[in-house]
């Protein structure tokens, strides 16, 4: 059967049914699912290069990624990576993972929309300034940030409420009678540290508190560093009581650090981390991103949107994070 057929069978002109089975988003939800049933009854199946050339699309979408060691062992990426791929599919479109080295990621970009390789890309690990979203705006290329960045033309995002976040944190060992506090930090270039920082700084400030500059680490976004960086506050002569971890791969560093140390976690030292921390062998307290999968499935929404021709400035979506309390979180044993 081929797609005249089928539109015939349905009494709705092909373009309708084009548009059904490719996902655009300007058709309802009942005429999709009437179109998408009589496919399957009737074991249509389109012909890819046909519908390429007919819509000017690949219909994939994609990311790339400088992968780091640990990202492809790290279930919150699989999980917003497998809710985009998963919404998709249900669109009948496909979604790649481009691995590339820090030094290539530009030129990456470049070829993907010069050659129009993908639809639409997803843009992750967002910076303060970030050149490749503005080069994606001045090419008018689809695509979707997973996080913000300071840029003066409207764009599609969605993120966390990285300030709120962090500020639920800090009130909570604050209210514990923590006054000593560190933060071990990603680099401050990408976005979402550079927010949970300000966060964190200002959070001291409404009570009247000032982060000790030796407190304050910002090298750390994998399992390595974030040992390397508490075992540089367990060094130091004044400990903080409390750590906040803004991302729970350097987290799981810090959790081994302080166990190879012998400092017990909620007694000595009270834990925060952004993300969840499920394979370290202890409740820790969390600052948790829900939804991850479900994360996912919104921006592949937005992306299906966006080459639908809706604008990217209606395509801003914040979550609140979840404060999650554990063990990890005690009054301090003395002072604070």
């Amino acid at each position: 059967m081929n797609l005249k057929s089928l539109a015939d069978l349905l009494g709705m002109s092909k373009t309708t049914v084009s548009r059904a089975l490719n996902g655009y988003p300007e058709v309802s939800d009942r005429t999709r699912e009437r179109v998408l049933a009589a496919a399957r009854a009737a074991g249509y199946q389109a012909n890819p290069a046909a519908r390429t050339l007919a819509v000017g699309r690949s219909n994939v979408f994609g990311i790339i990624y400088p992968l780091l060691a640990a990202d492809l062992g790290d279930p919150m990426f699989l999980d917003v990576v497998g809710g985009i791929s998963e919404a998709l599919e249900a669109a009948q479109m496909n979604f790649i993972i481009a691995p590339v080295s820090a030094a290539n990621e530009m030129p990456s970009y470049e070829q993907m929309v010069k050659g129009r390789r993908v639809d639409g890309l997803v843009v992750s690990r967002t910076l303060v300034h970030d050149s490749r979203i503005a080069y994606l705006a001045r090419a008018r290329f689809p695509f979707v940030a997973h996080g913000r960045t300071q840029l003066d033309a409207p764009y599609a995002w969605f993120d966390y409420d990285n300030a709120a976040g962090i500020r639920n944190a800090v009130e909570s060992l604050l209210s514990h009678g923590h006054q000593r506090i560190a933060m071990i930090s990603a680099p401050l270039e990408l976005n979402f540290a550079a927010q949970r920082r300000e966060s964190f700084m200002a959070t001291l400030a409404g009570a009247g508190l000032q982060a000790d500059p030796r407190h304050l680490i910002e090298t750390a976004i994998e399992h390595r560093s974030g040992y390397e960086a508490m075992r540089q506050l367990l060094a130091g002569t004044d400990r903080p009581t409390a750590v906040v971890v803004d991302n729970h791969l350097a987290g799981a560093g810090v959790v081994r650090a302080l166990q190879d140390a012998g400092v017990q976690i909620g007694g000595e030292m009270s834990l925060i981390v952004w993300g969840r921390m499920n394979d370290v062998g202890m409740p820790v307290a969390t600052i948790d991103q829900t939804r991850a999968r479900e994360a996912g499935a919104v921006m592949a929404d937005m992306l299906l949107a966006l080459i639908g021709g809706k604008p990217a400035e209606l395509l801003q979506t914040l979550w609140q994070p979840e404060l999650v309390l554990a063990g990890s979180v005690a009054r301090p044993r003395s002072g604070g």
